[in-house]
């Protein structure tokens, strides 16, 4: 019974920042791939890859070969830039959320796992207008 639970569940890693986004489906452990996209497989300017048209067109994509593959559900893990920079995601984020969901994937846990430094590097210097 619990081997066909394992099978059923993946884990979609979305990466979004302001430039791009990028949608991984991985197996519960994370180890194997089962489908992968990015911004700049679906649109042809790169000033949309980050956009939610673009985090839509991916999200189907990648969640027919996930149904494929066998998966039913997935845990999501947002990721942004992180750093120094900009922690928040990306406007694609939400948008693949919304289109995992509406391509018929039940959507489990929605966490963060954007990358917080414990005060690692120096933070860029102020810019004046």
């Amino acid at each position: 019974m619990s081997e066909s639970q394992d099978d059923k569940w993946g884990i979609a890693h979305v990466f979004s920042s302001f430039n791009n986004t990028l949608i991984t489906i991985t197996d519960q452990t994370g180890a194997e791939t089962l489908a992968k996209s990015s911004g700049g497989t679906v649109v042809k300017q790169n000033r949309d890859e980050a956009s939610p048209y673009a985090a839509m067109q991916m999200a189907e994509v990648v969640a027919e070969k996930a149904k494929a593959a066998g998966i039913e559900g997935v845990h999501v893990r947002v990721r942004g830039p992180g750093g120094n920079g900009n922690k928040s995601p990306g406007p694609g984020a939400q948008a693949t959320i919304r289109a995992l969901a509406r391509a018929g994937i039940e959507i489990g846990r929605i966490e963060d796992v954007t990358p917080i430094p414990h005060d690692g590097t120096r933070a860029p210097k102020n810019k004046r207008l």
